[in-house]
């Protein structure tokens, strides 16, 4: 993550069997931007000044937005583009930048959900996600933790958002990170949503047990109108009306 960071036809009537049938192969084979899906993206400091109405214009319907990192990192730029997203009409979430090897999970859930990772039912506040992916700093690819110390830290995170928040937290995380630093663990995915980070034409294979992405961070390197430089574009797996259920928790 940007921590810091979609097919030809013929004329002759003898023909509109075949293309039928090409239609429907194309339809059953196509990738997520044909499908049914949201356009989004994802947003810190590094961003800048962001023109949240032409933003929407341009047909993106929601936004992670940097919140916090660690236990003492809150994001310059969040309450601006936080407030200004929701005033354009983006769905918005708050999203934190895991450092498991500086603090407790339930300490830095609680970082979040006092600076800006609350949730509240207002039709375009999603629940907050945990940004989990390779260490940046010293301490090893996954933060010196075991496997079991890595679960142990995700769920005592994802146990008090939930218990300060109400709302399951959403995961964002390579499937090669997951895999490698939890041991292949199955267990948040029967509540948590998935956001995949794979930047590919296709999702890929999906972290061990987990039966379907959510959100997936496809690109870093977007263009969007009202946004300076490159910036990370997701998708929503379904249309508007099921993201607003999910920000609602009605889905």
């Amino acid at each position: 993550m940007a921590r810091t960071r979609s097919p030809l036809r013929r004329v002759l009537a003898a023909s509109l069997t075949v293309l039928a049938a090409a239609a429907a192969t194309l339809v059953a084979t196509a990738g997520p931007a044909a499908a049914a899906t949201t356009a989004g993206v994802d947003v810190s400091r590094y961003q800048g000044t962001i023109n949240w109405t032409s933003v929407r214009n341009a047909g993106i319907e929601f936004a992670f937005i940097k919140a916090t990192e660690g236990t003492s990192y809150k994001d310059p730029n969040f309450n601006a583009n936080y407030v200004n997203a929701y005033n354009a009409g983006v769905i918005r979430g708050a999203y934190h930048f895991a450092r498991p090897n500086i603090s407790a999970g339930s300490t830095q859930a609680n970082y979040l959900a006092s600076n800006g990772g609350a949730w509240s039912a207002d039709s375009r506040t999603l629940p907050a996600a945990l940004d989990l992916e390779a260490n940046p700093y010293a301490g090893g690819y996954c933060y010196g933790l075991s496997t079991t110390g890595m679960r142990n830290w995700v769920q005592d995170f994802l146990n008090t958002y939930r218990s300060r928040t109400g709302r399951y937290a959403v995961i964002y995380t390579t499937t090669s990170f997951w895999n490698q630093c939890t041991g292949s663990w199955t267990g948040p995915w029967a509540n948590h949503p998935l956001w995949l980070a794979r930047w590919a034409s296709t999702p890929g294979a999906l972290p061990a047990g987990a039966p379907v992405w959510s959100f997936w961070q496809y690109t870093s390197t977007g263009v969007v109108s009202g946004i300076s430089g490159n910036v990370d574009r997701n998708y929503w797996n379904g249309d508007r009306s099921r993201l607003i259920a999910l920000a609602n928790n009605t889905a």
